[in-house]
């Protein structure tokens, strides 16, 4: 019997993505450019006031919903993110990696709990132009 498995689909999670990219940046730096105001934006949209702290809940100006559930600065953040359209909240995490160069951090979007293939393929396509956007600010050292 072959498996049906289909590519980014696990047994408890549904589908999952994970897209990375190291860029030009300390760790500190892509930190901050994470959790600024000008970074944010463009991973999880406008939000007032966000302090990053574990079991904050948040909505952004265009609907999508969830709450912080890890924070580990210069690290890991954790939470569940949920578009206005979509029934079912997926989990977002993003890692920050270290590099054996100085100067360099590998930044790692993963998603899990996605409904179906379209949608994996979606969010594939999402984080690789947050990660091409965050690259182009960090680069411009555009932080703020």
């Amino acid at each position: 019997m072959g498996s049906d498995k289909v590519v980014g689909q696990t047994a408890e999670a549904g589908f999952q993505i994970g897209v990375r990219r190291t860029l030009p940046l300390y760790q500190e730096e892509a930190w901050e450019l994470l959790i600024s105001p000008s970074g944010r934006k463009f991973w999880l949209g406008e939000v007032a006031d966000l302090s990053f702290t574990k079991g904050q809940a948040y909505q952004t100006v265009d609907g999508c919903s969830g709450e912080i559930r890890v924070v580990k600065p210069l690290e890991q953040l954790r939470l569940t993110w949920q578009p206005a359209a979509w029934e079912h909240a997926s989990t977002l995490q993003i890692r920050l990696l270290p590099t054996a160069n100085p100067g360099r951090t590998t930044i790692s979007f993963h998603q899990e709990k996605l409904d179906n293939e379209e949608r994996r393929e979606e969010m594939k396509a999402r984080w690789e132009a947050v990660i091409a956007d965050l690259q182009s600010i960090g680069e411009l050292g555009a932080i703020q």
